[in-house]
């Protein structure tokens, strides 16, 4: 049963949250990572002597890199998914399974020198702010600053010792941090998770704007949270800013209902993976048909649409990223 929690630890309000439209700011000429509001917010914490947490879920320097000149993608030889740049390694980087190659000063397709990063990641974000309020002290939180033994307690112990004036970080920022002197928190894109092929999108993004909110303004200093959002009228979006729980469920289980989703449904997923597609394939296809003639022998019909027992067999496709490590998915 649901068990809430209606008021904060020593009745400390909740912090105060701003929705951004980020294509406002398109069109406003703001092409910066950061939003006006946010920019200021962030000047004016760094005046008061005041911490900042920056949450993007997203690490490295570039999501992908691209030509311009034919639109070639530079992609993982091992996986089905394009390679992130990491700027202090010059380095590309396939984030499933460790393949890296140095960085490419021309297409390998078609040999143009207009070779471009796009999207941001962690280290583009460092960058960035170092550009803009120059003598800003940032201590970045990703798995490739965090790989040693021990770093995560020594990067907190030193943003919780004002050593740092930012803490930028994924995902690992947004939970169970507690420090007096935070009294902002940005999301920089509010909507990588949110665009996700998975049922729970909505959901995640909700709990990780619900989560990181809550760092800012947790002792005596009040707080302020800015997320940044191409989708601002997104109901996940609009109840984290609200701090509603009942409302985002309130929109969220008739849409889980009607789709056959948990928690009305039960959903197994089954990931088939070899090195040899046609086998993979062949194998998926006898193993759906064999599902099918067990439950019907169990006496449980194909029953999405609304009947009390029932059995659905999706598939087989081919998983959304197709091939790992050289191994072919499908589900």
């Amino acid at each position: 049963r649901l068990l809430p929690m209606r008021s904060r630890v020593h009745g400390r309000p909740l912090p105060e949250v701003h929705i951004v439209d980020m294509r406002e700011e398109l069109k406003a000429g703001n092409r910066s990572m950061f939003s006006r509001p946010l920019h200021q917010a962030i000047e004016q914490r760094l005046l008061r002597k005041e911490q900042t947490v920056l949450l993007l879920n997203r690490r490295g320097y570039a999501t992908f890199v691209m030509c311009r000149s034919c639109g070639y993608v530079i992609r993982c030889p091992h996986c089905d998914i394009s390679l992130t740049y990491h700027l202090s390694s010059r380095a590309l980087r396939c984030h499933y399974c460790g393949y890296a190659e140095r960085e490419r000063d021309v297409c390998p397709d078609c040999a143009s020198e207009h070779i471009r990063h796009f999207g941001a990641g962690t280290q583009r974000v460092e960058e960035e702010l170092a550009r803009l309020f120059p003598g800003i002290r940032v201590i970045r939180m990703d798995v490739d600053t965090t790989a040693e033994k021990g770093s995560h307690e020594k990067w907190l112990t030193m943003f919780r010792n004002r050593q740092a004036d930012v803490l930028l970080g994924t995902q690992m920022v947004a939970k169970g941090l507690d420090f007096p002197n935070v009294t902002l928190v940005g999301v920089i894109t509010a909507d990588t998770v949110l665009n996700l092929p998975d049922f729970r999108s909505a959901e995640k993004t909700f709990q990780l704007l619900t989560q990181v909110a809550g760092r800012a303004g947790r002792h005596e200093l009040s707080g302020e949270v800015f997320v940044q959002t191409y989708a601002p009228d997104h109901y996940s979006i609009v109840c984290a800013g609200r701090h509603d729980y009942a409302g985002f469920v309130r929109e969220e289980l008739p849409l889980r209902r009607l789709r056959g989703y948990p928690p009305f449904w039960k959903l197994i997923l089954i990931t088939l993976a070899h090195e040899q597609p046609a086998q993979l394939i062949r194998f998926a296809e006898k193993l759906a048909v064999r599902l099918k003639e067990l439950a019907a022998d169990a006496g449980c019909p194909p029953g999405r649409a609304g009947a009390e027992f029932g059995i659905d067999i999706l598939g087989p496709v081919a998983s959304p990223i197709p091939r790992i490590k050289d191994r072919y998915r499908f589900q």
